[in-house]
């Protein structure tokens, strides 16, 4: 593969400036990308020839375990690094512990260090998290981190792609993908063989794998997909020992150290010169790896079942005497089909993938556990249950934790122990809610209580007594959410139960402010004050999602933002998949009122196969901007938004959706039930006094000409619900909400209230109700009315968000960058970097020039038609 380098002169170009830049304290990643065998491998080997004298390149590798070994990469670090990180390696000190001696081990002024992991897309949750958590520091340590992964495995919900995401906003990033060879670099890698260097290329499309093998083995008269035949063929020319070692091997997908090798092979490696000496393997003095996964696959696939079975046994007995990762004793113990292994050490592995935060390979431990859950007696199985159930319910896979509680559930039952059996109940009552199921939340909470109240154990009940006033406040009886909620908090505090006194404050912290009591917000906060404070990341997410949520029903979208923000880290952080998703929706909603439509469907659209709580809520939100923007496909966005909110039977969820039932009835007609569904939504809301719901419903109860209760004029939809547009459109203004805020001026009868609510319209790009307002002002007798944005630049013109193109808009009016920071209500410094990317995507290098501009491109309106 020597010469192959050759191709690769741009990526080596680029990986030297690099390692130069780390060698003056600024690092960067190199994401090293592309298909099997494109040569990846080669050029993180390349970096070799680059590095400064005494700069580092460490190595580490994932691996196609059935389950991932948890920070498999960083272990392989082990024998390369200082006594800190080794030592919080093989002591298994908590992840904050070893994620700090990883930093320091790594910011060694000047001494450049390379670290590659290998593989990325293999990488464990652990791995992932100790990745996100360097590379938000990096652009100021020593090192390259450079990350080499298969772009074509990589499908829009792998988890390799939030790291992704994160690493496209770091300071300095350089992508790599590397593409197949040329067909001059084909001849020359075949110019030594009889081969037709045509035909080489057109077998191997340029894969430098592919082209090596199928030189070596001699043959080109077959596709890529025969290349393993290739292989096999040359396997069978070895000698019999070597391919018994060959085999042996093979069944580790992983390198392998050397002591395993040792172990397993007869002789070491010393049976593997010759397989070596074919370019089959990679030898040094600390591990042996295949050249090549393909080879690997190969010759595993290639196994009778049987002796796969006792290759299998082999390593596992390896690895067990010497006390091996407990990932791979699982992946060996099922492939080699020991029940009683994997009895042994599969909790075990789940027990430390959890503790890492490789909360997916925790659920396949415990997964597998279960499939030989017989070997287990009856109360094993059901903490087995109790822990699948939760593992699953955190990241984000409802149904199956649904299934495993009940199991477990049913399995307590049968065991008599009222304790494990009330916590088992507690469980089940929130996975039901999760799931939408909202009388069997309602019967498993209520049946917690009961076991609880008699089985003597105070800090179970209190939590029972928590959940049942989190149902209630779910549903609205907000008075008897306060009640079992204070009862909760009360024998938690008895207890010095931090858990669950930040589960009860947040019910009671929730229950006061939809009451509009001043003292929800702060018991609320204090609620996430005791979480954080004790470490209960869970509890914390749900105090940051119950207050993003007021916030956003408040128009406090600063106040939300800021909390989104610290919110998502910490779910990012913590691997907690499910309320990841759900502050995603509401970062969703938070675009969406103020008019980042595009945003908004991004983020809404992630979670529209999550659970039916999120679910539900993004719905609501993709609806609400499609019929907004009279998109294709709307009207099965709002009666999805209904189907959801109807099964989850909750106001909260049943009152937006019904709105935006009414919105889309009242912009395109063809719903005639939406309607009584929302007289029937608003009634509902009044009787539960349902304040901020009730307002919007209110508003839109008048636009079909339905009578409404006097309504408390404290929102701009009630404002506007009893006529008072233009306090409406000030509070909306006020807010940041530039859709509404358009919506209340289009009641106006004064012609430059229209023409104002004009100009917001068309930069959102809502079409339908810019129709209705230039309908108005034709009607007024307006002779000049602008003609709005053509089709092909009301969406997105020139690739701007809908955050820039605001900025544009209002660039093109003549406000200043604090003029505009204080119309949109961020920062002046958000503001600079909107311009800034603004005037980059539109190549524009004045401020005089965008007024033009905008024009051209149909931000801004015509002077007239």
């Amino acid at each position: 593969m020597g010469r192959v380098i050759l191709e690769r002169g741009r990526e080596l170009a680029e990986l030297t400036v690099a390692v130069r830049e780390a060698a003056a304290g600024e690092g960067s990643v190199a994401l090293v990308s592309g298909e099997a065998g494109i040569g990846k491998s080669v050029l993180v080997q390349s970096v070799r020839s680059v590095l400064p004298a005494g700069g580092r390149l460490l190595i580490g590798y994932c691996d196609d375990l059935g389950t991932r070994r948890t920070l498999g990469p960083i272990r392989d670090l082990l024998g390369s690094v200082g006594p800190r990180l080794t030592e919080a390696l093989t002591e298994g000190r908590d992840r904050n512990q070893l994620l700090d001696a990883l930093r320091a081990e790594l910011n060694w002024a000047r001494r450049p260090t390379v670290l590659v992991v290998e593989d990325v897309h293999w990488a464990d949750e652990a791995t992932l998290d100790a990745l996100r958590y360097l590379v938000r520091r990096v652009a100021g340590m020593p090192v390259v981190l450079l990350l080499t992964y298969r772009d074509d495995e990589i499908d829009r919900t792998h988890p390799l792609r939030d790291l992704l995401g994160l690493v496209s906003r770091a300071e300095r990033v350089r992508r790599l993908p590397l593409a197949p060879l040329s067909p001059d670099a084909v001849r020359q890698l075949s110019a030594a063989s009889s081969l037709d260097p045509r035909e080489v290329y057109e077998v191997t499309s340029g894969n430098p794998f592919f082209v090596v093998e199928v030189v070596a083995a001699g043959d080109a008269t077959h596709p890529p997909p025969t290349v393993v035949d290739a292989v096999l063929a040359r396997i069978r020319s070895v000698p019999p020992v070597t391919q018994d070692a060959l085999e042996q091997i093979a069944v580790v997908p992983s390198a392998l150290d050397r002591w395993l090798v040792d172990r397993i092979v007869p002789d070491g490696v010393a049976a593997l010169a010759t397989a070596e000496r074919h370019g089959l393997l990679t030898v040094t003095p600390g591990r042996v790896a295949f050249r090549h996964e393909l080879i690997r696959r190969a010759i595993a696939d290639s196994l009778p079942a049987s002796r796969r079975i006792v290759l299998n046994q082999r390593v596992l007995a390896a690895l067990t005497g010497r006390g091996g990762n407990l990932s791979a004793i699982v992946h060996h113990a099922a492939s080699a089909g020991d029940a009683a292994a994997i009895a042994r050490y599969a909790p075990r592995a789940a027990e430390e993938a959890a503790a890492a935060g490789a909360h997916r390979e925790a659920a396949a431990h415990l997964r597998l556990a279960l499939d030989h859950r017989t070997a287990f007696p009856p109360e094993e199985q059901a903490d087995l249950f109790d822990g699948y159930a939760v593992e699953c319910y955190t990241i984000g896979e409802s149904a199956l934790a649904v299934d495993a509680q009940t199991t477990a559930v049913a399995l307590r039952r049968e065991l008599g122990d009222a304790r494990r059996l009330g916590a088992s109940l507690r469980w089940l009552s929130r996975i039901e809610w999760l799931c939408g199921h909202r009388q069997a939340a309602e019967q498993a909470g209520a049946d917690a209580i009961e076991v609880l109240e008699g089985a003597g154990d105070d800090r179970l009940l209190a939590m029972a007594y928590s959940n049942q006033s989190q149902l209630h406040v779910l549903a609205e009886r907000n008075a008897l959410a306060i009640e079992w909620g204070e009862r909760a908090a009360q024998l938690a505090r008895g207890l010095g139960d931090a858990a669950t006194i930040s589960h009860a404050l947040n019910n009671v912290g929730l229950a006061r402010w939809d009451i509009g009591d001043p003292r929800g917000r702060p018991v609320l906060e204090e609620g996430l004050r005791v979480a954080l404070d004790a470490g209960e990341v869970e509890h914390a997410l749900r105090a940051y999602v119950n207050l993003i949520w007021n916030l956003l029903g408040d128009l406090r979208f600063v106040d939300a933002e800021r909390f989104v923000t610290e919110a998502m880290a910490l779910a990012d952080f913590a691997e907690h998949r499910m309320f990841l998703t759900y502050l995603t929706v509401e970062n969703s909603m938070l675009h969406e009122a103020t008019g980042r439509w595009d945003e908004a469907i991004r983020s809404a659209r992630a979670a529209t196969d999550a659970s039916l709580s999120a679910r539900s809520p993004a719905y609501v939100v993709l609806a609400r901007i499609g019929t907004r923007r009279d998109e294709p496909g709307a009207a099965e966005l709002v009666a999805r938004a209904w189907e959801t909110a109807e099964v989850l039977q909750e106001l909260q969820r049943v009152g937006p959706a019904a709105a935006v039932r009414a919105e889309a009835h009242w912009l395109h007609g063809g719903d005639p039930g939406a309607v009584d569904a929302l007289e029937n939504t608003y009634a509902e809301a009044c009787r539960l006094n349902a304040g901020k719901l009730r307002s919007e419903l209110a508003f839109w109860m008048t636009r079909f000409g339905r009578t409404i209760q006097d309504e408390p004029p404290d929102h701009p939809y009630a404002l506007q619900a009893t006529g008072q547009w233009r306090e409406a459109a000030q509070e909306w203004a006020d807010a940041g909400c530039p859709y509404e805020h358009a919506a209340a001026l289009a009641d106006s009868s004064d012609p430059a209230d229209l023409l104002t609510a004009l100009a917001e319209l068309d930069n959102l790009g809502a079409e339908p109700l810019a129709k209705r307002v230039r309908g108005r002002l034709r009607e007024l007798g307006v002779a000049r009315i602008p003609r709005g944005p053509v089709e092909g630049t009301r969406r997105n013109p020139a690739g701007l968000t809908d955050r820039q193109l605001q900025v544009l808009r209002l660039l093109g009016e003549g406000l200043t960058n604090a003029g505009i920071a204080e119309r949109l209500v961020v920062s002046v410094r958000t503001v600079d970097a909107h311009v800034a990317a603004v005037l980059l995507k539109l190549g524009l290098h004045s401020r005089r020039d965008v007024t033009a501009r905008a024009t051209e491109l149909g931000v801004l309106p015509a002077r007239s038609r």
